[in-house]
């Protein structure tokens, strides 16, 4: 049972898994709101530009139809003729088309976003198995897509016949009114229509955008096997990403331990903590902590120091505060300047006198920066 529970794909897609699903094609998109995008763009640009549209077509059919007997049988002329009414046609219906193209991949932009990708164009040849047709045909995502067509269908039908049965007395009329009055009150009862089927769309558009979007996560999600394998190679075995953290930790604690033979002193709080001050008054302008520990580390420091000759002063406000405050690579802050510039002026003390001089009892170290104190 715990094996059948972990092939359930019950986790949400990751980065990575939405990521690889892009780059093969497969994106979320709705044709509903495609089909609902041209149907009323089309209506939009008919109604607005129906003018423009009939006047191009009835020029180039009258200039198409005037011709002589003589031009009517020299297949140049025809020819001609032909061209220049397909340019006509072109250019008349070219912002039509534009519009349509425009808004066609705009409303496939809407859900999915810019994804180019080639993979979609190569050919699956799986895809021409009799035996896997038929199980698509007669699978449920085929039942439920039929299902669809059909209510689909049935609502446009009926918003479509609802509005006609609305407009049946002005229908019945048209017979007896002028021709041009007739044909413009006819393609207001269409236009008004064909609105009325884009407004049915668009509450199918309304519905399907979700649903789709919620349909294509679905198919992505993924088993807790499927994560875990997911997260190694993105991210490595834990047990290596550890062994690489440890050698990280070891190399910056040699290079630590290497720079305190360079520094001027290590201060300590005998039992607890030692810090190394490296000070370079031609190059810096305050101490630098150079290496910091405590217990074993410490000690390792302290043995260091003493095996090179660097000076190591007991201060214990002054290791505390420097161990909790400053890390290694960093100046001192301003705060500590007084207690550091005791610490420097005893070692240079200790360095030109033959007797050591009193180590100073009174650290200046402010209390809110001791954790000693504080406690």
């Amino acid at each position: 049972m715990a094996e059948d529970s972990d092939l359930e794909k019950t986790e949400p897609a990751s980065g990575r898994k939405i990521e690889q699903a892009r780059e093969e094609g497969n994106v979320p998109h709705s044709r509903e709101l495609g089909t609902f995008a041209i149907l009323m763009t089309s209506t939009l640009i008919i109604a607005l530009m129906g003018g423009y549209f009939y006047q191009g077509m009835r020029d180039m059919m009258l200039e198409v139809f005037s011709f002589g007997r003589d031009a009517a049988t020299d297949p140049a002329y025809m020819w001609l003729l032909l061209l220049g009414a397909t340019r006509d046609v072109l250019l008349t219906f070219l912002p039509f088309g534009v519009a349509l193209i425009v808004v066609t991949v705009g409303a496939n932009l809407l859900i999915s976003g810019w994804n180019f990708t080639t993979k979609a164009l190569t050919p699956k040849f799986e895809r021409l198995d009799p035996i896997q047709g038929l199980g698509r045909m007669f699978s449920v995502q085929a039942a439920i897509e039929l299902v669809k067509a059909v209510l689909k269908s049935a609502l446009i039908a009926g918003v479509s016949a609802w509005v006609l049965w609305t407009q049946r007395d002005a229908l019945l009329n048209l017979v007896a009114e002028p021709l041009t009055l007739g044909i413009e009150h006819f393609a207001s009862i269409i236009l008004m229509t064909v609105l009325a089927a884009a407004g049915a769309f668009a509450l199918i558009a309304v519905i399907d955008v979700p649903f789709q979007l919620w349909h294509y996560f679905k198919n992505l999600r993924m088993s807790k096997e499927e994560v875990k394998q997911e997260t190694k190679q993105s991210e490595g075995d834990p047990q290596i990403r550890a062994r690489i953290r440890h050698l990280q930790r070891e190399m910056a604690r040699r290079r630590m331990m290497a720079a305190v033979p360079k520094a001027e002193v290590v201060v300590t709080n005998p039992m607890h903590f030692a810090v190394a001050l490296k000070y370079d008054e031609k190059r810096m302008s305050a101490p630098q902590v150079v290496a910091k520990g405590s217990q074993l580390v410490a000690e390792r420091i302290k043995e260091i120091a003493r095996e090179h000759g660097v000076p190591i002063v007991e201060a214990p406000p002054l290791a505390r505060a420097l161990h909790r405050h400053v890390e290694i690579g960093d100046t001192i802050p301003g705060t500590l300047f007084s207690a550091v510039a005791q610490v420097l002026a005893y070692v240079y003390q200790l360095k030109q006198a033959k007797l050591a001089p009193p180590l100073p009892n009174d650290w200046q170290v402010p209390a809110d920066m001791d954790p000693g104190a504080a406690a």
